[in-house]
């Protein structure tokens, strides 16, 4: 997993919790990087799974909600260091509807060995689509706080619902339809 997921989960950390629950989520999930994490590092899948495990004991909140809170301020913080990817797009589903031949390529040549999840588009409209999330590390609720950060930048909203086609996320449909 790419270095600037971890820093900028940790920085949400900070930012929600304080410093101290950083360190004490660094300290307490026994890191082989020891918590010390750059933007363009590559680093074990396993090491973020034991931080959210352990800010989810820290503060006593689910892991998968923290994910999906992570997942909105993942956006915020790319659309910041990268505008031009959401420049060009008018609507939250235009750049849905764009994240594999636009997107995912941008970050690929960003992040060359990011390990991207795919997006699968079923179906859309003009003011709906579904699409298939699939990624090995199941973190859907992720890719939700994402799709719903999109609609709020482009001052819209959106019903968002998901299945879980596998039980462990792996595999999830979403099916957005957007309001007004």
């Amino acid at each position: 997993m790419k270095g600037i997921v971890f820093t900028e989960f940790l920085e949400m950390v900070e930012t929600q919790f304080g410093l101290e629950v950083v360190e004490d989520i660094i300290e307490k999930a026994d890191l082989p990087s020891e918590g010390i994490y750059t933007s363009v590092g590559t680093y074990d899948f396993n090491e973020m799974v034991s931080l959210i495990t352990e800010l989810s004991k820290q503060v006593n909140l689910p892991p998968g909600d923290l994910i999906y809170a992570f997942g909105r301020y993942l956006f915020t913080s790319l659309k910041d260091a990268h505008p031009e990817v959401i420049q060009s797009y008018n609507s939250p589903l235009g750049l849905l509807y764009s994240i594999e031949d636009h997107i995912h390529v941008h970050v690929q040549k960003l992040y060359p060995e990011a390990e991207l999840p795919t997006f699968k588009i079923l179906e859309k409209t003009d003011t709906t689509i579904s699409m298939i999330y699939s990624s090995s590390r199941g973190l859907y609720r992720l890719a939700q706080g994402l799709i719903e950060k999109a609609f709020e930048h482009f001052n819209g909203s959106a019903q968002i619902s998901y299945e879980l086609l596998k039980e462990d996320g792996t595999e999830v449909k979403f099916d957005i339809s957007q309001n007004g």
